[in-house]
């Protein structure tokens, strides 16, 4: 886990998009004759564990990957993966016949007696939704072959959470949304989501706030649907509020211009000089300075020595997390060191 701070062959160095930041598919499955997880004891799940070990590796699509049980990671590993999105927060609890699958570039991750035996997940950056679903698709192909999975033919894939079931696929985007925020159009386009079957989470996914202006829109059922239909018409979604977000940075740049030159300006003194500050408070200060990058109001040349303004806030998104500061540091840090790490680390990336 040493070299867990470089991303530079990650997808997560990649990232060139101005609003869809990355896309997610998710498949959970479940052998038939074993119990769920949470109904499984310790010599079964370390049974599904020993059979999954036994028959990942025998397919190209996951030549890169390596296997990993999670009771031999650190509590600040697990956090690492958990900021990375490889995992969850379900997860990195009682890591105990646990288990974790994860390639070099990051984009694959398999978890292992999660909620179920297999959660596995393709993720890339920018809008990608059919790169995911063909690698995942492949996967799936894979280990339907090596385990039979439970499956109902009216109901299909069987899950441990109900709205899993069918294709029991999850898929999902991350979006930056500041332009909706400041021009107050967020709220009605959140309501529209969810009533046509949308669901909206944060910047860590289900039970977390949407820090920074990030929003991790997601289907919300899969019964009744292919898996074709699920990535469409999230494509379809993405697209109408990726629309809504640019007419609002339109706006913004026309009517708001000074108000918002202001704000990101503002934004990027308080980085630039900040002897403290916490995450929350850091996010929304890189937000707006996206933002500005975005807008074409901060450039590369408004930073010392840099050549690309948005691979380097993207960066500090990742790595003035709690748990890569603590990485990058080598030790454990309380909260007020890591707020002084973080706002050293701010001033130095982005320097003049």
């Amino acid at each position: 886990m040493e070299d867990s701070i470089d991303i530079q062959n990650s997808w997560l160095s990649k990232t060139e998009s101005d609003i869809i930041f990355s896309s997610r598919i998710r498949l959970a499955r479940n052998m038939m004759d074993l119990p769920f997880p949470s109904r499984a004891d310790d010599s079964q799940k370390k049974e599904i564990l020993k059979k999954v070990n036994a028959n990942w590796f025998n397919t190209e699509l996951l030549n890169d990957c390596q296997f990993i049980e999670m009771q031999t990671l650190s509590n600040l590993d697990k956090q690492v993966f958990l900021e990375r999105h490889l995992v969850s927060n379900e997860h990195i609890v009682d890591g105990d016949g646990k288990g974790l699958i994860v390639s070099d570039n990051q984009e694959i991750s398999i978890m292992i007696n999660e909620e179920d035996h297999l959660r596995m997940q393709v993720i890339t950056s920018g809008f990608n939704l059919q790169k995911c679903w063909r690698l995942l698709s492949g996967i799936d192909e894979y280990f339907n072959k090596q385990f039979s999975f439970a499956f109902l033919p009216d109901l299909g894939y069987l899950t441990a959470c109900p709205t899993n079931l069918g294709t029991a696929m999850r898929a999902s985007c991350m979006m930056h949304l500041p332009g909706l925020i400041l021009t107050k159009r967020i709220n009605k386009v959140l309501e529209l989501l969810a009533k046509i079957s949308f669901t909206i989470r944060g910047f860590f996914g289900e039970g977390t706030q949407a820090l920074g202006n990030f929003f991790q829109i997601s289907n919300q059922s899969s019964l009744g649907f292919s898996e074709e239909e699920i990535v469409e018409n999230l494509e379809g979604v993405i697209n109408q509020v990726k629309k809504q977000e640019e007419d609002a940075r339109l706006i913004l740049s026309k009517k708001q211009n000074l108000q918002v030159e202001d704000s990101i300006w503002r934004a990027l003194g308080i980085l630039r000089n900040a002897r403290m500050i916490n995450s929350q408070e850091a996010l929304s200060h890189l937000s707006l300075l996206f933002l500005g990058v975005d807008l074409g109001i901060i450039n590369d040349n408004d930073f010392f020595g840099i050549c690309n303004a948005r691979k380097l806030v993207f960066s500090l998104l990742l790595i003035i997390q709690p748990a890569h500061l603590q990485l990058a540091k080598g030790k454990v840090l309380k909260e007020k060191e890591r707020d002084c790490v973080r706002a050293e680390i701010l001033r130095e990336k982005l320097k003049k």
